[in-house]
């Protein structure tokens, strides 16, 4: 995974130097899921720097080896785009002593799931719908999936079909905390 393209970020997988003392043997690798705007990105970037780990972006990777989300969308349809998240899936199942944050359908997936799930710890990142909002329509452009006449009602749409997906993870809630708020609450976890 050396060509991820955020990182990998941090000094390496050594986990037993890790800063907060989070256990170094009881799971692989953290995994970040959640709907767009729930902070996945964020939080697994400052995650991987309290804890001493290396943090890859699973759309970030996708982006360095295949071009722009948009354009893949465009090009290769939303399957086509599962089917490079679950390349990537698979991928990641050799690596230990990461902070993944993937797409947000990305272990919605059940192939995505049965390749991550096992040895790592997931944790879905939730917030309100205004809250998701006020995130993601910000870079609306950057989002196929909101394209559309109405995007709040994509957006409610899209997290009904997904809430039993994202409910087999152990839930973070991201309203109305900073980031640092969300990693400290991760870590108590841990």
């Amino acid at each position: 995974m050396s060509d991820a393209p955020d990182g990998p970020t941090g000094p390496g997988p050594d986990r037993a130097a890790n800063r907060e003392g989070a256990p170094s043997s009881s799971y692989n690798n953290i995994i970040l899921t959640g709907f767009m705007g729930t902070g996945k990105s964020t939080v697994g970037r400052l995650l991987a720097q309290r804890l001493d780990l290396q943090h890859v972006d699973t759309d970030k990777m996708i982006e360095r080896r295949h071009g722009p989300i948009p354009r893949i969308f465009e090009e290769q349809g939303e399957d086509g785009f599962r089917e490079i998240e679950r390349a990537i899936a698979v991928e990641l199942t050799t690596d230990v002593g990461f902070v993944i944050s993937t797409g947000g359908r990305f272990m919605l997936d059940p192939a995505n799931v049965a390749a991550l799930h096992e040895g790592n710890r997931v944790f879905c990142l939730v917030a309100e719908l205004d809250v998701i909002m006020d995130r993601v329509m910000n870079r609306r452009s950057s989002r196929p999936l909101l394209a559309g006449k109405d995007p709040r009602a994509r957006v409610e749409e899209l997290l009904q079909q997904r809430a039993d997906g994202y409910a087999q993870f152990e839930s973070v809630p991201t309203d109305q905390r900073p980031p640092s708020s969300v990693v400290s609450d991760i870590i108590s976890r841990l």
